[in-house]
């Protein structure tokens, strides 16, 4: 199983995006720094913030609970329902039927889109194809080395 709850497998995911500009180029261009938390059962909430400009990701970067505040907004739930989405998107090269970040957040009971700013929930539906490319990135890094 991939650890997920890690900067060093959001970075890769950054590196698979801003590897393959043609990927994205025809999402048009974002301009989103969106958080993810995960909550772990029985440790601290993972936390990270990710810069997306343009058709790339400038930035992995983990957060305090106190940083939010520094996102346009931010997708939270348990890691279980990450790690399942995760989990298909490797097994199916994309994120498959009701495992999409769109339909998780939408249905909100796995995956919830927050925010301080109505504007700032707003990107994440405007740029959400674009965040869905990024998360099917990990389908190039389950067929590579483990992360």
């Amino acid at each position: 199983m991939t650890t997920i709850d890690s900067v060093s497998f959001f970075d890769a995911l950054a590196t698979e995006m801003n590897a393959h500009p043609e990927a994205y180029e025809v999402l048009g261009d974002v301009d989103m720094d969106l958080a993810i938390v995960m909550r772990r059962p029985d440790a601290d909430d993972f936390r990270l913030l990710l810069a997306l400009r343009g058709i790339s990701c400038e930035g992995v970067t983990e957060l305090d609970a106190d940083d939010l505040a520094r996102a346009d907004c931010w997708v939270e739930g348990e890691l279980a329902a990450w790690q399942t989405m995760f989990d298909d998107v490797m097994a199916n090269g994309r994120a498959t039927g009701r495992q999409t970040i769109n339909s998780l957040t939408l249905i909100g009971e796995d995956l919830a889109v927050r925010g301080a700013d109505p504007m700032g929930v707003d990107k994440f539906f405007r740029f959400n194809q674009t965040v869905q490319a990024f998360i099917d990135g990990a389908a190039a890094l389950s067929a590579g080395a483990p992360t």
